[in-house]
């Protein structure tokens, strides 16, 4: 059973509040020895089924010891958490060291570096009990009647802390000591297996500090005067580097800061080493104070999803600090201390590194005037949709564009509305739209929302207001569909179509993979990773890896993006007039090579049916004329509210949730790490001479 990410009450009676542990979701079966001499049987497996059992040796001896007071077998739901010296829970990126072990010299020497401990918070099954259709409060009470750890088996085995009723407390102790959150659960909602529902919530929290300016990065896409701020902190009498900050400004506020930093700049860097920056630096006396809003710190003193709040005029630079809470000195447990060292590995995975672009496309023939026209813009939509009124839209390039039904819902567990929709694809527009431009686009059409009925509509048969580009395309390019009629097809590249065919409730955009001007030339090819039944997103993850192994082997670019639901794709530039028959060949290669190496976790299998449980489908297939996949950027239908993101190859190697991008969270990120998906259309495109040269790649 799954969290959704709707905002939870913070007192209401009858409801669960659990603190948020960040490790691994973990299914765990346990059952007895069978009798004296024998054995009990422990195995825990993640979320998506794989066994994690050998991987944590010590929670698995003391869960055997445990299994002495049990009655008979229980299946447990809970999560591996990595804890400090002191025995408090951390964050996953101390736990994410030790998923991919399999030696057991190197897991033995993980415990010592970096133990873990299992908080239980729920029980589905005791003996021959099905106990999920029970409700929460019960089911809580079943757990802490059947699993009472005492002694030594308490310092690895856990019950989660709960508090009913009220969660402020325990939020105001989140908030001190930085924990990730808070879970709100329904004390009587079922155990809903596999299903994400707003029975169980997420309860972020963000943190807010004061930051000194030392500097400012260039601006990028339409954005003027600069990019983002570059802040820090004093200790011991030096600036230290916490970062930068780009979202959280309109247009006045842009103006404004721009003239404080003018009126500061200076050829001298004030940070005590200078800070590795995605884009150009310029630097200022450090003495203009900021307010910032963040999730958390990482692991090397770097703010997490930063958004600026506003200048202080009411405190001096010099005194500002980094905050820290103070945690508790008594530890959770009394135990003896073990050997400790942080794993660095661990803490490298803390910090993403991205690097956009220098300079942002050429190609895109429209693109947005400036932030402040979209902004308003977004606030003429959120004005229509609060009246719950229809109404007219003045857009950038001049056209006019009527919109009705705003407050219609798209996403009901997320409360997401067709004009929630509309603002995204204003705010991503400059990233979007030359994504797709010149392309013939497809429309899946959701008019009821994502759990409703959807249909594939490849144009649309009506006359299109003004400012929506139709083309009708040769004859020879592909059958004609009856069912279709016309051969028109909508083109992207406007703000108008963009925004037209959400109106028409088309959530993604979905382009060929060629222009319409050349119809039967691919720009570029992609494979397409699909989980399949049992297979989740860290064997994605895996695969992923795999194919970037092949694509450098034999000096083939590569850009990667989350699909916005459980995917991921890898996009290779192509040179001019590539055909499609090419560009599938060249997938199809990759992809067998890596099927091949990796037959447990990787299939070329076209049959569902046929495909072997737990693998990722590596699918060239979609390198037909007329098929598509969702663009970067591009909002998905999934359970989520997902956004098909631009990836690094770093935030491939390191691990990624694609749940953390959404139409919600994605735009923030998108304005401080640029155009990623540049790479693609300004990239030297492949080589396929040398890639298809007899003999490439024989010697590794």
């Amino acid at each position: 059973m799954l969290a959704s990410l709707d905002d939870p009450p913070l007192t209401r009676r009858g409801y669960v509040y659990e603190p948020k542990y960040d490790g691994i979701r973990a299914i765990v079966d346990v059952r007895p020895a069978a009798g004296r001499g024998a054995e009990p049987h422990v195995a825990l497996y993640s979320r998506n089924g794989i066994d994690k059992t050998k991987q944590f040796p010590v929670i698995v001896r003391s869960i055997a010891a445990l299994s002495a007071s049990l009655a008979g077998p229980v299946v447990l739901d809970a999560e591996i958490v990595a804890i400090d010296r002191r025995r408090r829970p951390l964050g996953f990126g101390s736990i994410q060291g030790r998923i991919q072990l399999t030696q057991a010299a190197e897991i033995e020497r993980a415990e010592a570096v970096q133990p873990c401990v299992l908080v239980v918070f729920d029980i589905l099954r005791d003996g021959e009990e099905d106990l999920r259709g029970l409700p929460l409060a019960a089911r809580r009470l079943h757990l802490q009647k059947v699993i009472a750890p005492r002694g030594k088996i308490a310092d690895w085995i856990w019950l989660s802390e709960v508090q009913l009723d009220d969660g402020r407390a325990m939020l105001e102790r989140a908030e001190q000591e930085r924990w990730e959150g808070l879970i709100v659960k329904d004390g009587q909602s079922p155990y809903h297996t596999g299903r994400r529902t707003p029975a169980w919530r997420k309860l972020k929290i963000t943190n807010q500090q004061e930051l000194v300016v030392g500097g400012w990065t260039d601006p990028r896409q339409s954005r003027q005067h600069f990019g983002a701020l570059v802040l820090g902190y004093y200790e011991a009498g030096d600036l230290i580097c916490a970062g930068s900050v780009g979202t959280g400004f309109d247009q006045a506020e842009l103006d404004r800061v721009a003239m404080l930093l003018e009126e500061r700049a200076t050829s001298i860097c004030p940070f005590k080493a200078v800070p590795k920056l995605f884009a150009r630096s310029h630097w200022v006396a450090p003495t203009l104070v900021v307010a910032v809003r963040f999730t958390e710190w990482t692991s090397d003193g770097y703010l997490r999803h930063p958004v600026y709040l506003g200048t202080r005029t009411d405190k001096a630079a010099k005194d500002v600090r980094r905050e820290r809470a103070k945690r508790a000195e008594t530890p959770a447990i009394e135990t003896p201390q073990k050997p400790w060292r942080r794993a660095s590995a661990a803490a490298r995975a803390e910090r993403v590194t991205v690097k956009a672009p220098s300079a942002p496309s050429r190609r895109s023939p429209r693109r947005a005037k400036d932030d402040a026209v979209l902004g308003g813009l977004i606030e003429r939509l959120s004005t229509l949709e609060a009246a719950r009124k229809d109404g007219e839209l003045e857009l950038p390039n001049g056209d006019t564009l009527r919109v009705t039904n705003l407050a219609k819902v798209f996403w009901p567990a997320l409360k997401i509305t067709k004009g929630d929709l509309l603002r995204y694809y204003v705010e991503v527009s400059p990233y979007l739209l030359p994504a797709v431009d010149d392309r013939p686009l497809v429309m899946k059409r959701f008019p009821n929302g994502i759990d409703k009925p959807a249909f594939y509509q490849q144009k649309h048969p009506e006359t299109p207001p003004p400012g929506v580009r139709r083309e009708r395309l040769p004859d020879d390019v592909e059958p004609i569909d009856e069912a279709e009629g016309e051969r028109d097809r909508l083109i992207g590249g406007s703000l108008t179509t963009l925004l037209y065919m959400t109106q028409l409730a088309a959530i993604s955009q979905d382009p060929w993979f060629s222009r319409v001007a050349d119809p039967l030339h691919q720009d570029y090819t992609a494979i397409d990773l699909d989980p399949g039944e049992g297979a989740g997103f860290d064997k994605v993850l895996d695969v992923a890896r795999w194919v970037h192994d092949e694509l450098n082997r034999y000096g083939i670019p590569g850009v990667p993006k989350t699909s916005g639901s459980r995917g991921l794709h890898i996009y290779i530039p192509l040179p001019p007039k590539t055909t499609y028959e090419t560009g599938q060949l060249l997938c199809q290669m990759i992809a067998t090579i890596v099927a091949t190496a990796h037959p447990r976790t990787a299939t070329i299998e076209r049959m569902v049916r046929r495909r072997p449980r737990g693998t990722v489908y590596v699918d060239y297939l979609q390198n037909i004329l007329g098929k598509t996949l969702a663009t970067a950027y591009s909002a998905r239908a999934s359970d989520y509210a997902g956004v098909s993101t631009p990836l690094t190859w770093n935030e491939v190697d390191e691990g990624l949730d694609p749940r953390d991008f959404t139409i919600r969270t994605a735009p923030a990120r998108f304005a401080e790490v640029g155009d990623l998906w540049a790479r693609l259309r300004e990239g030297k495109p492949v080589d396929l001479r040398a890639v298809l040269r007899p003999g490439r790649g024989s010697k590794s």
